[in-house]
């Protein structure tokens, strides 16, 4: 898909009759082209790409009418954007350039009342940025309102100086700190990332006991919940989590101002709970997402519908309703099917573990057939951390399915892109792991002698008295039911017990 089709599929019926009415109007000769050129994106039009392209003359003359289709639908969504805004920040900007306006024209007590209004709106978002813009202005032309003591204005704007100053400094760290993450979980690169944390903090001048906002409490949170998911213990993060909880608590009135980082904010904190086994206290923060959602006409909805069923549905599973969350499962990917790719492939590859752990191979490898890319452009797109998972995955399925070769082949090239780059990052476990599931393929019988079965039960207790995870725990539990001679699922939540036996709730 070209950039031309991925801006006209932003666009709903109303938005692409107006962009064409847009062009009409622009448009000083009827042979121009691009009415003709846009309305081929929705339809693919292959006569007209072929008729374009017949000589190298047509050649030319199309690609400078995309250019110019490009930037006329540029144009007219940014236009759009900034009409259709209601925003509070759009009306903030509005009153700051029409109370400039009313200065030039010396209307001094009307502009003056734009930027009271202004500021009472920035204020109530903690917009500090745009705070700063109104100040600046107010002590501009303070000369023309002596009654206001200039004094008390350079107060406000010193003070929303400090804020806006430390919200700088997390913003500039916050990037620093995913753009490594990207290259973490996109190109594999060895980072020390609770050091590089540290340095960061020190580095912008950072402190966690500066009041928080919803953008920088959304931050933080980010990093800490990536952080922990590096290291495979969110218990590392419960801090952060009640700081979240009590910061909420005491913000109710600015929840739906804050709407879209409120939403985040309480997606985080499920995610932590249910990572760490306590699935009642997840659900209940999911109840408050989905409430969330509903809000402003659900204009958050698609944005996070698929990580609020993913998380549904992994506690619904946990919790013993297999089928109910093999059901959200199947529903969320067949109803959202223009979310967001990334969250689509997290939900395939949880209903294939819920599919393998009920021993339903045979629907497990029809969603795994449309996990149809290269490990490499899995990297690139989904994560390093990811797509190894993916591939256990479906090494576990293989095995369970008898497919030996494909499954044997499959660990070949597993320990051949990741084998050093595990033992790097300190994952010793993935690669003895490994070790264990290739025994059993390549001599399933090896199962019934005792030293086997010793290594498989001493391997799951070193691995309880390590980080907590409970996706880790999944793949544990596949190889000690092979042990056991029991259901996956069955052992599963009998694992549960043992992983998490302070908080379970099954």
């Amino acid at each position: 898909m070209n950039t031309l089709e991925e801006i006209s599929n932003m666009m709903n019926d109303v938005e692409k009759k107006a962009f064409i009415q847009y062009l009409s109007k622009k448009n000083k000769r009827k042979d121009t082209g691009n009415i003709e050129l846009f309305n081929s994106l929705k339809t693919d039009d292959i006569k007209l790409n072929k008729k374009i392209l017949e000589n190298k003359k047509n050649i030319d003359a199309y690609h400078a009418l995309r250019k110019r289709l490009y930037d006329n639908m540029i144009n007219f969504m940014a236009n759009r954007s900034f009409e259709n805004d209601s925003s509070e920040e759009n009306s903030i900007l509005r009153f700051i350039v029409v109370s400039r306006l009313f200065f030039e024209h010396k209307l001094i007590k009307t502009a003056f009342k734009c930027l009271i209004k202004a500021e009472e709106i920035a204020l109530s978002i903690e917009h500090f940025s745009l705070l700063n813009e109104i100040y600046l202005t107010q002590i501009q032309f303070a000369h023309f309102n002596l009654s206001e003591p200039i004094e008390k204005i350079i107060t406000k704007f010193k003070a929303n100086k400090k804020q806006l100053e430390y919200e700088e400094q997390l913003n500039l760290g916050y990037a620093v700190l995913r753009r490594e993450l990207a290259a973490i979980y996109h190109e594999g690169r060895i980072v020390d990332f609770q050091a590089l944390i540290k340095n960061t903090i020190e580095t912008h001048g950072i402190s966690l006991k500066q009041g928080l906002t919803f953008k920088s409490l959304y931050q933080i949170l980010f990093i800490a919940n990536e952080y922990a998911s590096i290291n495979n213990n969110f218990s590392l993060i419960q801090p952060f989590v009640v700081k979240s909880y009590r910061f909420i608590s005491k913000k109710t009135d600015l929840t739906d101002r804050h709407l879209y980082y409120h939403i985040y904010i309480l997606y985080f904190i499920a995610n932590f709970y249910f990572r760490n086994g306590q699935f009642t206290e997840s659900l209940n923060y999911l109840n408050l997402m989905f409430t969330e959602l509903q809000k402003q006409s659900s204009k958050y909805y698609q944005r996070f519908c698929l990580r609020y069923f993913l998380l549904l549905a992994f506690n619904e599973n946990y919790l013993g309703n297999a089928q109910k969350a093999i059901e959200i499962a199947e529903k969320s990917l067949s109803s959202n099917k223009k979310a967001d790719p990334n969250d689509s492939n997290d939900i395939r590859l949880m209903l294939i573990v819920f599919y393998i752990q009920q021993n339903v191979g045979r629907n497990a490898v029809k969603e795994m057939v449309k996990l149809n890319h290269t490990d490499s452009w899995y990297e690139k797109k989904m994560g390093m951390d990811w797509t190894i998972k993916k591939c256990l995955v479906e090494i576990l399925l293989h095995a369970q399915q008898e497919n030996i070769e494909l499954a044997l082949s499959r660990i070949k090239s597993f320990k051949r892109r990741y084998k050093k780059y595990l033992l790097t990052v300190n994952e010793e476990r993935v690669v003895q792991y490994l070790l264990f599931v290739e025994q059993y393929v390549m001599k399933p019988e090896i199962i019934q002698t005792q030293k086997f079965q010793k290594a498989i039960e001493d391997f799951i207790i070193t691995a309880q008295n390590g980080p907590k995870d409970i996706v880790i725990m999944s793949f544990l539990s596949w190889l000690l039911a092979k042990v056991r001679q029991k259901s996956i699922y069955e052992t599963t939540l009998n694992l549960l017990k043992a992983y998490f036996p302070a908080t379970h709730s099954v």
